[in-house]
């Protein structure tokens, strides 16, 4: 027998009551209150509330569209502009900037460190005068709504520890995502599709791409039911939304009703939270069947915005079409949106890869920020842009003036933020003139996710979950803090 199950059945009466009879009474209180006072104020009761007592204040954004460039964008090239570097080409980098600091073994073994200034123009854009490479010619159209943070580092030098850490706070794998904890805390405003939705598109860069792994978008210690669910790119968004042959829609609805029932018995005797957890799945899972053939039918965007966003948007499975789906999304009252894009990882041939992969994202993320704005929609949804670190300045291999390749550079690469509860038009921090150190305002993955739950309406050190002991946070255990010269 399952351990957890024979653990239920072994327990007294005076255990079984003491242990959770008053938890599950005040979670059905809370339930029912929340359930009348919804009712009174005339608004349908939602699947997917949020927790009693979030957001802790008022927010200035409701919903989160997040940008991962996975594999590390070269800060060099896109957005942190070094002209000065021009006369140090193939120079060794100085000892004074390394300081001895830890390099990873692809080249700790090379003779040399030789200095690598970007191939790529820079120009500055906006009122704000914001300094963005040529390679981003729409995104910088919307710099006056866009900060651009220069001094984020964090504590992991490899792929995989990086993307955990800078999705979940941590490199210890096994911990909430950001988006599950937003959709734990915040639940979702519609109850036809899930409050955390992730988005994985192909990419043009001729490198191999690293690994996308689900902890990425896990619930970790959470329920399942706050892991993101991600949508496919090749034939349907998820499989079997459609019913089988011979099977209609009031057949599904029956048997799910029927299934439920036992479902709810089998809770009764066992008291398993993941039995919960399937009765709102199986719930969600039916609601989608209309829902996300609507929110992938095109049909009814304008030709101007489609052209907006570029000639991939609708082609499934595009960075394009993912991005004008995030906006569909948020507008639908899902809570967080993930796109992840691959081919960021650009040691070797770096100006062709970056080109390409710039290419695939820029203009529909410059459509993005343009799409929300005029709807309204761009103050009450934060966009954020970024990967898990960033790339040396220095050359891997052979450095020429017309190819160069970057190593994996922790120590500073820059993140931009824009929209709900964010101050536009403004550059914060500075590197030295080599782009590999912070000399002001550092700013820590963590203290970034704090900054981001703060527009959100969320205190980052009392949003917590007890697992293992500790009160659980999305900032780590480590001392962080939201950055306040970022917000309006």
């Amino acid at each position: 027998m399952d351990p957890f199950f024979a653990q239920q059945l072994d327990l007294t009466r005076r255990q079984f009551f003491g242990s959770t009879g008053l938890r599950l009474g005040g979670t059905a209180l809370s339930m029912l209150l929340g359930s009348r006072l919804a009712r009174a104020a005339g608004e349908p009761e939602r699947m997917q509330p949020p927790l009693p007592g979030l957001p802790h204040f008022a927010p200035k954004a409701k919903s989160l569209i997040y940008l991962h460039m996975n594999g590390g964008p070269a800060q060099i090239d896109l957005w942190d502009y070094k002209p000065q570097l021009a006369e140090y080409f193939d120079k060794d980098l100085p000892d004074s900037v390394r300081k001895g600091q830890r390099i990873t073994t692809m080249t700790s073994g090379q003779k040399r460190l030789p200095v690598a200034p970007s191939m790529f123009k820079f120009t500055q854009h906006g009122q704000c005068g914001t300094w963005v490479s040529e390679l981003l010619p729409h995104t910088a159209k919307h710099v006056d709504d866009i900060a651009v943070v220069k001094t984020v580092h964090t504590n992991a030098i490899n792929h995989d520890p990086a993307c955990t850490f800078v999705m979940t706070g941590t490199e210890v794998p096994g911990k909430a995502s950001l988006g599950s904890w937003l959709a734990y805390g915040l639940g979702a405003e519609s109850n036809d599709l899930p409050a955390f939705v992730v988005l994985t598109p192909t990419w043009k860069s001729k490198s191999a791409a690293q690994a996308l792994f689900t902890r990425m978008w896990s619930s970790g210690f959470l329920s399942t039911k706050y892991t993101g669910v991600a949508l496919r790119s090749v034939g349907d968004p998820v499989l079997y939304i459609q019913n089988p042959p011979g099977v209609d829609g009031k057949s599904r609805r029956e048997m799910l009703d029927t299934l439920a029932q036992l479902n709810h018995k089998t809770f009764d005797r066992f008291g398993d939270p993941e039995i919960q957890t399937r009765i709102n799945q199986y719930e969600m899972a039916f609601r989608m069947q209309t829902s996300v053939p609507d929110l992938v039918d095109l049909s009814h965007e304008t030709p101007a915005t489609l052209e907006a966003y570029g000639p991939d948007a609708t082609k499934p499975g595009t960075f394009a079409a993912s991005a004008l789906l995030a906006r569909r999304l948020v507008e639908r009252g899902v809570r967080a949106v993930q796109i992840l894009h691959r081919g960021w990882d650009q040691h070797g041939t770096l100006p062709r890869d970056l080109r390409l992969q710039c290419e695939d994202v820029d203009q529909p993320i410059g459509a993005l920020l343009a799409d929300l704005k005029q709807r309204g929609m761009l103050d009450s949804t934060l966009v954020v842009w970024g990967g898990e670190f960033g790339r040396t300045v220095y050359s891997q291999g052979k450095l020429t003036t017309t190819d160069y390749g970057r190593d994996h550079h922790p120590r500073n690469f820059c993140m931009w933020m824009a929209g709900g509860g964010i101050k536009g038009g403004q550059v914060y921090g500075e590197t030295d003139d080599f782009s590999y150190n912070v000399v002001d305002k550092p700013a820590h993955i963590n203290d970034l996710n704090a900054t981001l739950l703060h527009c959100l309406g969320i205190d980052h050190e009392r949003f917590t979950f007890k697992f293992q002991g500790l009160d659980q946070r999305l900032t780590g255990v480590e001392p962080s803090q939201v950055i306040r010269d970022l917000l309006v």
